[in-house]
């Protein structure tokens, strides 16, 4: 299987390509290689797409629950059946590990299964009242949705918004990232091939900031949905104001990770250095910030430096591959900085902390006893760093895990149950894992407090986050 430049701007039905409108590299990471040259939208283009949008609502709506289920049940079936070459198609252009894509390909087809199912249990309520009244409340899509995903988990969360969006009634115009077009394209054909009619869902790429812009400042965008970071969630919700309109934001994390001296220490060890580096760290609720017990401090970050020596980083379509580049040229700098900046103020270096000699790799990074005056402490890396610092008590722990403005989601390793109870009460986040970093699944709410955001992707709260709700009173 090779890479594909079958892809382009889905708008009202059909697909556009690059007939004069200014274009985007794509590029591969792990080389450096141009692999394409991607056409973006023009303000003629997005104004097609809301009109067409708003047209789609109209007859979207009005679909029976269990035929749109039906049909997103279908796009489930034609995702499992292309996953292999999406995942070809994503590791190419995002460079994750040839495994970690399928994982992700398989959970967007899970995605769509769950809500196409959970689309039939929104129910609303009968209200009591005297006798011949009556009082219900409903719960109706919100209307035409502009999603906005990064390049991290390209396909993924793409598919959360769209597949709760759909479930719900309302139309869609998908704005995915610019970096991983042909794996975000596969996706968007697959839900064409399930039935979903092309003005219900659409596929725009172009400059994130006009893109952005203008979807939202259209009337007929009722709800948007960001997954990103905090800077650009905060600038949308100033453009959403003045619309009024519903948002649901997912920004970045720092997100800390307790290890106690009662854990089972081996588990938190293999667990933290395999989490750590997934997607090469590229991950919202990444394990970043390891305060560790002063018990097993010194034997918890020997074992976690020996693994991370032992991660095998390259191209991740290479057999053995564990983590692959970062996502594009941006980023190997920027966590070169970080540890330098860490390093000068007395961190120690464990392990990694260089870039490689070509494509846009970092090696997995180590540091130790990092001081909080550091700016990698208070400044998400979003790469392959893990820091360490211990601490005394619990109370100690949890003022470290909360000190930050960030809350989307913390880790603790214990085997006391009571004070496990205790720590997932006193994190101010949105998620907890406690002996496990496993928090994201379809049937569980998925986002964030403080400037981490509000609203969740998945479980019930997600897709209620696409309707709004009408009280009807008949006297």
């Amino acid at each position: 299987m090779s890479y594909t430049t079958d892809f382009g701007l889905y708008i009202d039905g059909s697909w556009r390509t690059g007939e004069g409108r200014d274009t985007h590299s794509v590029i591969n990471p792990a080389t450096g290689e141009t692999l394409a040259e991607l056409p973006l939208a023009t303000t003629a283009d997005l104004d097609e797409a809301l009109a067409a949008t708003a047209k789609g609502f109209a007859q979207w709506r009005a679909v029976d629950v269990n035929a749109r289920a039906a049909i997103l049940h279908k796009v489930a079936d034609h995702i499992r059946e292309r996953a292999e070459t999406i995942a070809v198609l994503l590791t190419t252009e995002q460079g994750k590990p040839i495994a970690e894509a399928r994982t992700e390909v398989l959970s967007c087809a899970a995605q769509f299964d769950y809500f196409a199912e959970e689309a039939k249990r929104s129910y609303g309520r009968v209200l009591v009242r005297p006798k011949g009244q009556r009082a219900v409340v409903l719960k109706q899509p919100v209307g035409p949705v502009a999603a906005f995903s990064p390049w991290n988990f390209p396909v993924n969360l793409m598919c959360k918004k769209m597949a709760a969006a759909l479930a719900a009634g309302c139309s869609i115009i998908a704005k995915p990232p610019e970096e991983t077009p042909a794996s975000t394209s596969a996706i968007m054909q697959c839900v064409i091939d399930g039935g979903v009619p092309g003005n219900v869902a659409q596929l725009v790429y172009g400059v994130p900031d006009m893109v952005s812009r203008h979807l939202i400042a259209s009337p007929i965008i009722r709800k948007v949905s960001f997954t990103g970071s905090v800077p650009v969630g905060k600038h949308l919700l100033k453009l959403a104001a003045d619309g009024v309109k519903r948002t649901t934001m997912e920004l970045g994390g720092h997100a800390p990770v307790l290890i106690f001296d009662d854990c089972d220490l081996e588990k938190a060890i293999s667990l933290s250095a395999t989490t750590k580096f997934r997607n090469a760290g590229q991950v919202c609720i990444s394990p970043t910030r390891f305060y560790v017990q002063e018990g097993v401090y010194d034997r918890f970050v020997a074992g976690f430096a020996a693994r991370t020596k032992q991660i095998q980083v390259g191209n991740g379509l290479d057999a053995g591959t564990v983590m692959g580049p970062l996502a594009n040229a941006r980023r190997p700098s920027a966590i070169a900085a970080l540890v330098e900046d860490a390093t000068s103020k007395g961190a120690n270096l464990l392990t990694g902390g260089s870039r490689g000699n070509h494509g846009f790799f970092f090696t997995p990074t180590v540091l130790s006893d990092v001081p909080l005056s550091a700016k990698v402490m208070d400044d998400e890396p979003f790469g392959p760093v893990a820091l360490m610092r211990p601490f005394k008590t619990l109370d100690e722990a949890i003022e470290q895990a909360n000190r930050l403005p960030f809350g989307l989601a913390a880790y603790a390793f214990t085997e006391n149950a009571r004070q496990a109870n205790l720590v997932a009460d006193a994190l101010d986040t949105g998620m907890v894992g406690l002996n496990s970093f496993v928090i994201s699944m379809p049937d569980a709410p998925f986002g964030g407090v403080k400037e981490s955001g509000f609203g969740s992707e998945g479980g019930p709260e997600g897709l209620d986050s696409y309707y709004v709700t009408k009280a009807v009173h008949q006297y």
